[in-house]
């Protein structure tokens, strides 16, 4: 047998489905060390044919899209590098106020990640979004974080530094350096973290070019070539010593049901858990009230609703994360209802299509909030959680006679074709601390 079938090179001659079979073995980390520890490796370890697999294994963008990505970086080793210090942010965060629900989907844009926030509204027309903030991979894979926020009429950007994302990271927290003091920023009195924030925001700001305003995330295979001008222009806007950082770390959380304790005096945004794909109902759903959806009341509400399992009780929890009223019916972190997933309802689904029966898949008994105002101790209802086979949960409230129709929904695909709107100020923008239950967005 020939010799050099046992030279390191020879793994790239290996077919392609058997190459990828073995690196998909592989972690991105394993492959470094395999790298450092047998120097004969490392050219073949370093090459894109390796690390494209890593890429694609993570599993945070299309395939098709890994080629147009990596046009901006000089190897997939790069790109691997940048996604896998982003990816522990991919998801949904929240901050209890304002009341009404502040949430903010971190999605990829284009060789970036962009944190967006859903602003309170009514169910028609495309989902309203603004972006909070934006971190870019520049050639080599180095991170390059943008807060995003809206000074005296003009969209800006606020360059600051990626300082470290914990792997499981749960809070992300947004601070300012503190030169003339050892305390760490999240030690000092909510109101000189405020004040320090403020003072740091206004002396590092630029309004955004009009020209990298536009297109966030590619819709197109015709948006790619603005984006890599629109990533360019901003990169060569970044300088990482404004004093601005973004850190994400992992805190033990006290909950209440499915949702976070938080401390509302730091300017932090708090990671929801979403349940694995095992569970059936478990995620996010958009819904509204009435039936059919919208039918009753058109231009109504829309609600966020995240269904989560509570393992020891079998039970599943529709909690509130957003809704579209101009004044709050229900705590940012409501359970609109409990069912058990183990007891059926004997409830009868009360709805037709014309004169034919809509066919109900299973459902379950359970109580919904009712009446009063507050997330701890809430009036009760009972209530049946019915699955039809066209994909819709409806809660139907026993007495009221309130229905809940809920639809799972796609946040990247709708923020993807959705409506842009104005930021709040760049501190108020990333968490809004004070207290309310308007819609502060509303104006802007």
């Amino acid at each position: 047998m020939s010799r050099n079938l046992y030279e390191p090179r020879s793994l790239l001659s290996l077919p392609d489905d058997i190459f990828s079979v073995i690196t998909n073995l592989l972690s991105p980390k394993d492959i470094c060390r395999l790298g450092l520890s047998c120097p004969p490796l490392n050219s073949v370890l370093s090459s894109d044919k390796v690390w494209i697999v890593q890429c694609d294994k993570l599993g945070l963008i299309p395939f098709t899209a890994l080629v147009e990505w990596r046009n901006g970086v000089c190897s997939y080793k790069s790109l691997c590098k940048f996604l896998v210090n982003i990816r522990p942010l991919i998801g949904i965060w929240v901050h209890q106020n304002p009341e009404l629900g502040n949430v903010v989907y971190v999605m990829p844009g284009f060789l970036s990640v962009v944190g967006c926030r859903i602003i309170p509204q009514v169910a028609d027309g495309p989902i309203l979004w603004t972006p909070v903030f934006e971190i870019l991979c520049d050639h080599v894979g180095s991170t390059s974080f943008f807060l995003h926020g809206r000074e005296r009429g003009d969209d800006c950007i606020y360059p600051g530094l990626l300082k470290s994302v914990e792997r499981k990271c749960n809070v992300l927290s947004l601070e300012a350096s503190c030169e003339m003091t050892e305390m760490p920023f999240s030690r000092l009195e909510s109101d000189d973290r405020a004040r320090l924030l403020d003072v740091v925001t206004r002396e590092i700001g630029n309004i955004l070019p009009e020209a990298s305003n536009v297109v966030f995330f590619p819709r197109s295979s015709s948006d790619f070539e603005v984006l890599h001008e629109r990533r360019l222009s901003l990169l060569r806007m970044y300088d990482k010593r404004g004093g601005l950082s973004l850190r994400g770390v992992n805190m033990e959380l006290d909950r209440y049901l499915a949702w976070p304790r938080m401390d509302k005096s730091q300017s932090s945004l708090y990671k929801l858990t979403i349940e694995k794909s095992t569970r059936e109902y478990g995620g996010l759903w958009g819904g509204t009230f009435g039936w059919p959806p919208s039918a009753e009341k058109p231009g109504g509400a829309l609600f966020l609703i995240l269904i989560s399992y509570e393992e020891s009780k079998q039970l599943m929890i529709g909690t509130k994360i957003l809704e579209g009223n101009s004044y709050v019916c229900y705590p940012n972190g409501s359970a609109m209802f409990i069912v058990n997933a183990d007891q059926s309802s004997e409830g009868i689904f009360p709805f037709h299509e014309g004169s034919d029966p809509i066919e109900v898949k299973e459902s379950f008994s359970g109580e919904g909030i009712a009446n009063g105002y507050g997330m701890r101790l809430p009036n009760w209802e009972s209530g049946s959680l019915f699955v039809l086979e066209n994909g819709l949960l409806v809660f139907l409230w026993e007495e009221s006679r309130e229905v809940l129709t809920l639809k799972r929904l796609d946040l990247g695909e709708l923020l993807t074709r959705g409506e842009r709107v104005n930021s709040l100020s760049p501190v108020s923008n990333f968490a809004y601390l004070t207290k309310t239950y308007t819609n502060v967005y509303s104006g802007f």
